[in-house]
């Protein structure tokens, strides 16, 4: 897609217009903002009329927690598949299947078909005897808008099966760097969960505490899970690849930094994908 001008926009919006399809995380919790997954995409329209047709495949790796919460690191491969139809419907493996049901030039909001890929008791020696929940779908509200220079975001999922709770985002971001070759987002965000959500993810329940693990029985309450802040840039190479590099970190916070599996509070994580654009 090639750049335009806008004399409206500062040149790194514009730029930022060119740029579609970020690393997608699977959509579960990791020490990423939930706009990285997303990041230029609902400024799309201001580039001019959207083509029917949009489709970006990629793959690389990605650094982060075993947990959340964990101490612990590992290397898991990453895949990008991200569909669009006009600013209409999408398929992502970071915004899920969905469609936009109210969309303009600077705004977007609609419902998708998301999932949390879970967590198992073995993913690291800390969690043994704290009990797995299994991959699950989720039903998703989202909403983005933006307000030159900055793009807010929201979104509100509810689980079906694994964590059986709802938790919602919200964060903005702004463009920092923009040309033809280079484009960088950075901004914060926060989440927060149910009871449901936030019990399953740091509480101890009676069937998980001693002598079944290592801890006392908690209870997480709801509210405030983290605060976090991302990094997002789009590096292109030629006409059809790109690279896309994400930095993420993380604190977390109220229920979550007392709970018995919070080894480090401070969580942070990177991906690096090779991206081609169809």
């Amino acid at each position: 897609m090639r750049c335009r001008g806008f004399p409206l926009l500062s040149s790194a919006v514009a730029a930022a217009l060119c740029s579609l399809g970020a690393a997608s995380h699977a959509q579960t919790p990791a020490p990423f903002a939930n706009w990285q997954d997303s990041a230029g995409v609902v400024l799309r329209p201001l580039g001019g009329q959207v083509p029917d047709w949009e489709t970006v495949v990629g793959g690389g790796a990605v650094v982060m927690p075993k947990y959340q919460g964990g101490k612990q690191y590992g290397f898991l491969p990453s895949i990008t598949v991200d569909i669009r139809y006009r600013d209409i419907a999408f398929l992502s493996t970071g915004d899920g299947l969905g469609v936009n049901l109210l969309r303009g030039q600077t705004f977007r909001a609609g419902v998708a078909l998301a999932y949390d890929t879970g967590r198992s008791e073995h993913a690291e020696h800390s969690l043994r005897g704290t009990g797995s929940f299994s991959p699950a779908p989720a039903i998703k509200l989202f909403a983005e808008a933006f307000f030159q220079p900055v793009v807010v975001s929201a979104d509100l999922r509810r689980a079906f099966g694994g964590t059986d709770g709802l938790v919602g985002d919200v964060g903005a971001y702004v463009p920092i760097i923009g040309n033809e070759t280079l484009v960088v987002f950075i901004g914060p965000g926060v989440t927060a969960g149910d009871a449901h959500y936030m019990q399953r993810e740091f509480g101890i329940g009676t069937n998980e505490a001693a002598p079944a693990s290592n801890y006392p029985r908690y209870n997480a309450k709801a509210g405030p899970a983290n605060v976090n802040f991302g990094v997002t840039a789009n590096y292109t190479i030629s006409d059809k690849w790109r690279l896309n590099a994400t930095l993420g970190y993380e604190r977390l916070i109220c229920s979550a930094d007392s709970s018995p599996l919070d080894e480090n509070p401070n969580q942070a994580g990177a991906s690096l994908e090779v991206l081609y654009d169809f």
